[in-house]
Formats: structure tokens, sequence, C-alpha cells
């Protein structure tokens, strides 16, 4: 099936999909340049068609979700330019949703591109879980002396944590002179 150029490339497509609340979703302004509209018209059209965006196919970021995506992604400070509201997000059912309010030639291809990228996500995810399960066959298989390199590659399959600071301050010692704690 040989296609012609794609519109969007299936990586940039990739990188666009977060994982929120344990869905994957896309941003309505990531969406928006996808299919060739303003974020507002998309926004507009999803609010005159409400009905088709239930909860497990649209929802609105929570203002820590918000934030976290700005520290994440370095964009722009509240009151400098960013958004006045939090950002919608689809999941792959709203995706599908939105091809069907934005009913554009453009729209229709972008959405086609979005799906293929949902699909090999998938694939690629049932990929990790046969390699597991192969891997732990495997480990059964032998005796306790490949232990160490089993753990190993688990560790190296295992996708990494993301680091988290401590909130506070750290005290180093007491200021006698004043009777105060000094935080460095």
């Amino acid at each position: 099936m040989a296609d012609k150029k794609s519109l969007v490339p299936v990586e940039r497509i990739e990188r666009s999909i977060l994982l929120i609340r344990g869905h994957k979703v896309m941003l309505d302004a990531d969406l928006a340049v996808l299919y060739g509209v303003t974020t507002k018209r998309l926004n507009e059209q999803v609010r005159r068609n409400i009905a088709r965006f239930p909860g497990d196919f649209m929802f609105r970021l929570t203002l820590e979700e918000v934030e976290s995506l700005r520290s994440q992604f370095a964009t722009s400070n509240k009151g400098r330019g960013g958004r006045r509201y939090a950002p919608l997000v689809f999941t792959e059912q709203g995706i599908a949703m939105l091809s069907t309010v934005l009913n554009s030639e453009r729209a229709i291809q972008a959405n086609i591109e979005i799906m293929r990228a949902f699909v090999r996500l998938r694939e690629l995810m049932a990929t990790r879980k046969d390699l597991a399960k192969k891997l732990e066959a495997l480990e059964k298989k032998y005796d306790a002396q490949f232990k160490v390199v089993f753990d190993a590659i688990r560790q190296l399959m295992a996708p990494p944590e993301p680091k988290k600071r401590k909130i506070g301050f750290l005290v180093r010692e007491k200021a006698a002179r004043y009777g105060r704690t000094v935080v460095q």
C-alpha cells in the first residue's frame, strides 16, 4: 500500500502523545496544528458538539497538570502570553470523534496519521510485553546463577523513574547569636 508523503511525520505525532491520568492523550493545541485550525476553533467545535465527547474521550487538565506540563516543556508563564484556560486533552476515541466535527480534507488526513501512530504505539507496547514474557520463561528454565543477568535486563527494560526533588529547606547549623535556624 504505497502512500503519498504523509501530512505529518509519525514521529512528531508520537512525541505529541502524552500519558496523563493513565490515558494516552494529545493536547488540543497539538491537534489544532495537525488539523490546520486554531486551538480556539477546535475547542469551539468541541463545545458545539459536546455530547460527542464524554469524559473518557476528552477532559480538561487540572492546574497541577498544567504546571507540570509547563515546567516539563518550558512553555510560557501564566500572564505572559500563555493560555487563559487549562487545555483540553483527547484520548484516541476523542481524536477519532474530532474528525467528525472538523470536516475538512486536512482533518481527515491528519486523523488517519494520528490513528496510525496510536496503533504503532500499541504494537510497541505489545512487543515489550512479549519480550518480558519470554524473559520470564528463560529465567524459569535456567538456574539461579543467571538471576543477576535477568535482573539487570529487567532494569534496562524498565522506563526511567522521574527524579523528584524534595520540597523544603535543609537546616545546616544553628545561629546561636540570633537564636534562629540558618538555612542554606
